[in-house]
């Protein structure tokens, strides 16, 4: 429980009231970007190639009782009186409101009595809202009430240390743009929280489409109090559709020009949206007049915990909700949408652009550990993971056990390698004490993700975790592959120490899990996650992919490798997704599917190699060594200096070519306006004979305008000229089984 000193709000409240020089004082950049107050600002540059001019600032507009947050591609706007509200939503990049109707700005469970927190009443209809509406309408007596704002700059949500060696880009923390609190009192005449004081948070970001939101409460009283349920955002948007007759299914099958991501996201799924456990569109019971016959359009967005959280407050203190974040989409094409999610999530979790090459160790023995820091050192993979099956175990807190680690980890940071190991935490049972309870039967099993799970706050998951904190503050290791991370299982034990009962089962061991995340960050501990923690801190999860395909015949994992990494890479940036390669043999398959012997299996290797590192893509290789002769350490150093060498562009966007089918040319595009190489074509060919096309190639996400050079691997150089569409005739050859690059900037 985060414990804020809540006199602090009573002051800002007494402060801030109404108080226009305050905002004026207070508010950063007063020549950044901003629309004018009514119509939207024509955007007349790309915040995708060049996101300069958008600068995030507030405005407090007195004579109609308004403060604006706008960057100059979205503005929200909250009505001050009679209570707060947000009265308008605007995607000004394309021209269009995102609200219909107003609603509270949050709302909080309070020793079971449920209260909105600002809000206005009597809108005569929900499909859209006028502002001449606004004077006409109330505040509902039984909410919380406005009492003032503040104006600041974002705050980090936690600590990190960047590992710089392993990014190609900086990137600021927090991000730059603009924060906003609105604080709220109880209503009259509510004795049961005279000493409540409700603040919601608000941060717009420099250069983004995108909204951050959260709630705390202040416990100002001498006695606890419990935060039951919250919504941290109630929004009344636009509908994604009208049908007379489609149900929510058919409703939620559309793409949403609002993109809502939370970090209370779990479930141990791989990819966004899946599992945003605190975001849920629903139907909304005051839009009477939609198209829908059933009313069953799901336009309303509430941003909360289907479970508890069931959070006890102490006297004095305060309880902190999670994080929502919403991305205003300015289109409906796919590319340009997954560019804006990637841009959002290298903003407000940069640390997902670590991307160290990784060797997955085989073996923890001391000598086998040793020998892989060393051809790690010798070809430039930076990160070294004791991998499962290899007998490492965090959870033995034996000193000499961590004192051998210790002198493990001494010796890969003296040869500049990252170590660290496996291990697995949920899909696994420990036993009837420790397992999470079902609600349902008073007993281990059937209600969990995974089937079983131990529960975190049990006994033995506070050991757990216990081991995993002391393991690396004793030994200095720098990685953690966090197998079967905290799924969202809810827990109905009443014994366990980290939580009271089912309803702050959920709460306590997210948060318990979270906050090792984030622990880890403020080390610079790296985190492999197969689960979407990213904005808790975790630095990569799978790109998406099949284990047992990896005991397919090589040639067969060549091609679905290369179409895994084009469907992972619309929603994920490169660094954000691993791949896996069977060094020795992993689910079956024998010597077919294995690359061990190295050197008899050469050419697949660096196929291997080249469809990863030609996408920016790092995969967990997996075996007892990476090279088994000078030939494969060559070939492997070679292809390791490549990228080194073009790290910057091959971590940057993907703009998807042609997907990898094994009957003609596959390929990509990097690009990265700000590099003075804005682009790096790199196309496949999985047959066997050479082969020349010419590729249509859209130039527009490079910045590039004018006429571009293309220069290949051998230093020949091509004009290309861009048409008004920014597409490009690139004419390629590329050998038989092979990969080919070209690097693309503007003329001279």
């Amino acid at each position: 429980m985060n414990r804020i000193p809540a006199h602090c709000f009573l002051v800002l409240v007494i402060v801030l009231v109404g108080s226009s020089n305050a905002l004026a004082q207070a508010a950063p950049r007063a020549h950044a970007v901003s629309p004018p107050a009514s119509g939207a600002m024509p955007v007349a540059a790309d915040w995708l190639i060049d996101p300069a001019p958008f600068r995030a600032e507030a405005r407090e507009h007195a004579d109609r009782h308004e403060i604006e947050l706008s960057n100059g591609l979205i503005r929200r706007t909250f009505r001050t009186a009679p209570n707060a509200a947000t009265v308008a939503l605007d995607n000004l990049a394309c021209d269009r409101a995102e609200l219909r109707s107003v609603r509270p700005e949050a709302s909080v469970t309070i020793n079971g009595v449920e209260y909105a927190i600002g809000g206005l009443v009597g809108q005569p209809i929900h499909n859209y809202l006028l502002p001449e509406w606004l004077d006409a309408m109330k505040s509902d007596p039984k909410a919380f009430q406005y009492r003032g704002f503040k104006i600041d700059t974002p705050r980090a949500r936690f600590e990190w240390k960047p590992r710089r060696e392993w990014m190609s880009t900086d990137a600021d923390w927090p991000p730059k743009g603009v924060a906003l609190d609105l604080f709220f009192a109880p209503p009259d005449g509510v004795d049961a929280v005279k000493d409540v004081v409700v603040a919601v948070h608000y941060e717009m970001y420099d250069g983004l489409p995108v909204i951050s939101k959260w709630i705390s409460v202040h416990n100002n009283g001498s006695t606890p109090l419990t935060v039951d349920s919250f919504n941290a955002e109630i929004l009344a948007a636009v509908e994604p559709g009208s049908m007379v007759g489609g149900t929510s299914n058919d409703f939620n099958a559309l793409p949403r020009m609002i993109q809502v991501e939370t970090d209370f996201s779990f479930g141990g799924s791989m990819d966004s949206g899946l599992d945003v456990q605190g975001a849920r569109w629903t139907t909304d019971p005051l839009y009477e007049t939609q198209v829908n016959y059933e009313r069953l359009t799901p336009c309303l967005l509430l941003c909360g915990p289907q479970v508890g959280p069931g959070a006890l407050v102490a006297p004095g203190g305060a309880f902190e909700s999670f994080r929502v974040f919403e991305l205003l989409h300015d289109t409906m094409d796919r590319e340009r949408r997954g560019l804006a999610s990637r841009r959002m999530y290298r903003a407000i979790a940069p640390w997902v652009q670590e991307n160290p090459l990784i060797f997955h160790a085989g073996s923890a023995a001391p000598d086998a550990v040793r020998r892989a820091v060393d051809q790690a050192a010798e070809v430039g993979f930076e990160l070294v993971i004791m991998t499962f099956g290899s007998g490492f175990n965090i959870e033995n807190t034996d000193p000499k056990y961590l004192a051998q680690m210790k002198d493990l980890a001494d010796y890969a940071h003296s040869k500049g390698v990252a170590l660290g190991g496996y291990s697995l935490l949920a899909s696994r049972s420990v036993d009837a004490d420790n397992d999470v309870v079902n609600p349902k039967t008073g007993k281990p099993g059937g209600s969990a993700r995974f089937g079983n799970s131990p529960c975190i706050g049990s006994p033995w998951g506070e050991r757990y975790f216990k081991a995993l904190y002391a393991a690396f503050e004793q030994t200095g290791m720098d990685v953690l592959e966090h197998d079967g991370s905290y799924p969202g299982d809810v827990c109905a034990s009443t014994t366990h120490p980290g939580h009271r009962a089912l309803a702050d089962s959920q709460w306590n061991q997210w948060r318990t899990i979270t906050l090792f995340y984030q622990w880890c960050r403020a080390r610079g501990v790296y985190l492999n996650v197969p689960d979407w923690y990213f904005l808790s801190g975790s630095n990569k999860t799978g790109m998406g992919y099949r284990e047992t395909n990896w005991s397919l015949p090589r040639q067969q994992q060549e091609i679905i490798e290369r179409q895994n990494i084009f469907d992972g890479t619309w929603i994920k940036a490169p660094s954000m997704g691993w791949m896996f390669v069977p060094l020795m043999e992993y689910h079956g398959g024998g010597p077919a599917a294995t690359i061990e012997p190295l050197d008899q299996h050469l050419d697949h290797y660096a196929r291997r190699l080249d469809n990863l590192l030609g996408a920016g893509v790092q995969a967990c290789f997996r075996g007892p060594r990476l090279f088994d002769t000078e030939r494969t350490r060559d070939m492997v150093k070679q292809r390791v200096a490549w990228f080194k060498q073009h790290r910057a562009i091959l971590e940057s966007d993907i703009i998807h070519g042609r997907r990898a089918d094994g009957r003609d040319l596959d390929w990509i595009l990097h690009v990265n306006p700000s590099l003075p190489e804005p682009g790096m074509l790199v196309v496949y060919n999985p047959l066997p004979q050479d082969v020349s096309r010419d590729l249509h190639v859209n130039l527009s996400y490079t910045g590039l305008r004018a006429s571009a050079t293309l220069t290949d691997a051998g230093g020949r150089e091509t004009k290309i000229e861009p048409g008004p569409d920014g597409v490009a005739i690139v004419p390629v050859t590329v050998p038989a089984r092979a990969m080919a690059w070209w690097t693309i900037r503007a003329s001279r």
